[in-house]
């Protein structure tokens, strides 16, 4: 699993998984030899360097993805491993059957989990058709077996390949816990903690059932906390399920309260979060699921609660026109936070509209409720700055969604596959940029100016703000709402507002042909670059900023120095599989200063920055 430094898209801690692979052409590229590792390429300018090139010694269809910092490699295909190091030097390969004890051998799933030190696991589930299942747990340094086993059972739906539907990560059933470098797998009956390097049973209980879809584990205590889910496809296994909140003692598996809650969690749909989140504060247990429960972490007791009926309909007739194959998330804002208060996007159980409250963060007492707001499709952002709160009505919502598309199979033929998408679009709905009064809630003053769009907005100083609606970009002084300048975007030359970025002294717009900049202080244009094209996705991973391009099956990562626009270089990969993420065949360090791209057997290092 690989965590990344920032993501304004919040795709939060996300496990590699299991999925096939493809190489990443680099664009403008010259190579040359080197001793050692592979090959090595020259820079040209407005390109990326190649560090190296190498290969796996088996065909990776399975996995290809790196570590945290890229000092680890791996590709697997079903019955064997391939590991490189740093310099594309070769750690270990081998076939499953031969490294492991228990003859785990054709394994469909598989996932890398990286430590947060050094290192990491590779789990292996061998679903066999006739006889035990077998698990064993591989160390990714070594390609040593640390531990089998045949007695867990039921971890995945019987007669389901991977490729189907299943998760692009981590087992449903299987959890691990960062914290303990344990892995927390869900059975039948009960869930067993196990030593992750071991396998060693730590504790079992009966008392809790079903998928961990949230936890928490407290230091101070050695205590977790934890939120569960039914299991998509193997729910019929855990009869009686409910959905618990539960208060674990992490040393010998006592469960120190238990609590439900209302709603039903659900995954995301390509990335396969848990769509539920959770905080501790002020000795408080806050569950996020259709609004906010409350509860006591004493004794779990429900303290309050302000919770609503979801909309997001997944049988394509609600709102938000959800499918199998395709949905849509981040329409409603998180909660924020406050010292002594929370504001929470609510919406309307009958007539739909949406609309924000604010509870007293101790009591849960309402101490104010705006209008509602209909038509609606999302209120994606709340912001608080001084004696003000600012919400945002409609924007940019995310999309996940999978696309069947023809690949070649290498021998002149081609094959359908599913191909996973991740991006943001903007819908039709209604917009507007609100400031209320934050002692009670009134309107301060709004404006309706966005009529097809809305973007993101962006505070500066807590004195300004800044938003566009495609063809304009606005500032406004927040204390007033007073229109200090109005820049026509339009001018710029690169099309249609899509995004911004916070950066420095300057507001970047993400448009529909390439970037223009202006700066905070008069409006006035830094800089403008219609280079890039069909963007539909940004990371900020460490100090690097990265566009993409996923337009006609492709799949194209631009490094962007946003000082100026210029593109640092570019990745394009072609072909089946990769990370959700970064799309087909491409991974990223968690610093962003080094690209990996994949095809089959090669690999590719590619550096970033100068």
């Amino acid at each position: 699993m690989k965590k990344l430094a920032t993501i304004l898209l919040a795709i939060c801690l996300m496990a590699a998984g299991p999925s096939s692979a493809q190489f990443g052409k680099l664009l403008d590229k010259a190579k040359a030899k080197i001793s050692g590792g592979g090959s090595a390429a020259g820079k040209k300018s407005g390109s990326f360097a190649t560090v190296w090139e190498s290969e796996f010694e088996n065909k990776a269809t399975r996995l290809a993805v790196c570590g945290y910092d890229g000092e680890i490699v791996i590709g697997t295909d079903d019955n064997s491993a391939s590991v490189l190091d740093a310099s594309g030097k070769a750690m270990w390969n081998g076939d499953y059957k031969k490294l492991t004890t228990n003859g785990t051998n054709k394994s469909e799933y598989q996932y890398t989990q990286w430590r947060s030190d050094k290192g990491g696991y590779l789990f292996l589930f061998d679903e066999r058709k006739m006889g035990t299942d077998r698990v064993a747990c591989l160390d990714i340094q070594t390609g040593k077996e640390l531990w089998n086993s045949e007695a867990y059972q039921n971890l995945i739906p019987k007669g389901t390949k991977a490729e189907d539907g299943a998760d692009q990560g981590e087992l449903e059933t299987v959890k691990y816990i960062s914290e303990l470098d344990a892995f927390m797998i869900s059975q039948k009956g009960s869930i067993i903690l196990v030593k992750a390097n071991t396998g060693e049973k730590i504790w079992e209980t009966n008392r809790f059932k079903g998928g961990v879809g949230k936890y928490i584990y407290n230091k101070e205590k050695n205590e977790i906390i934890l939120a569960n889910f039914k299991p998509t496809a193997l729910g019929a296994l855990f009869a009686g399920f409910k959905n618990q909140l539960v208060r674990i003692n992490a040393s010998n598996g006592e469960i120190l309260w238990d609590a439900t809650f209302v709603g039903t969690v659900e995954k995301e749909l390509v990335t396969r979060r848990a769509i539920l989140d959770m905080w501790i504060k002020d000795n408080k247990v806050f569950l996020y699921l259709n609004g906010l429960m409350v509860y006591d972490y004493n004794n779990g007791q429900k303290l309050w609660e302000a919770i609503y009926e979801n909309d997001m309909d997944g049988g394509g007739g609600g709102m938000f026109s959800n499918t199998k194959e395709k949905k849509y998330y981040r329409t409603i804002a998180e909660p924020l936070f406050t010292d002594n208060a929370v504001y929470i996007v609510m919406l309307g159980t009958r007539d739909r509209t949406k609309y924000v409250e604010k509870h007293d963060l101790s009591s849960g007492k309402l101490l104010w409720a705006t209008e509602k707001v209909a038509g609606a499709f999302c209120v994606p952002n709340i912001y608080k700055t001084g004696s003000k709160v600012l919400i945002q009505i409609g924007g940019k919502v995310q999309v996940q969604e999978y696309r069947m598309e023809s690949r070649s199979d290498g021998m002149g033929g081609t094959y359908k596959q599913q191909v996973p998408y991740i991006y943001w679009d903007y819908k039709a709905q209604k917009n507007g940029l609100v400031c209320l009064d934050d002692a009670n809630g009134k309107l301060a003053w709004r404006s309706d100016k966005f009529d097809k769009r809305i973007t993101d907005l962006i505070l500066y100083e807590d004195k300004t703000v800044f938003a566009g609606d495609g063809d304009q970009f606005y500032c406004y002084e927040i204390a007033s709402g007073k229109s200090l300048f109005d820049v026509k975007h339009d001018d710029a030359g690169v099309g249609k507002a899509t995004d911004v970025i916070d950066f420095d002294d300057k507001v970047v717009v993400l448009s529909e042909k390439g970037l223009a900049a202006y700066n905070k202080k008069d409006g006035s244009r830094a800089y403008a670059t219609e280079k890039i094209k069909g963007v539909d996705y940004f990371y900020h991973i460490g100090d690097n900023y990265f566009l993409r391009d996923q337009r006609n099956s492709k799949n194209i990562i631009y490094g962007i120095d946003m000082s100026n626009g210029e593109t640092k270089g570019s990745v394009q990969s072609k072909g089946k599989g990769g990370s959700p993420q970064y799309g087909d065949g491409i991974d990223i360090t968690s610093d962003g200063e080094y690209i990996f791209a994949f095809k089959g057997r090669k690999v590719e290092k590619i550096k970033v920055n100068n």
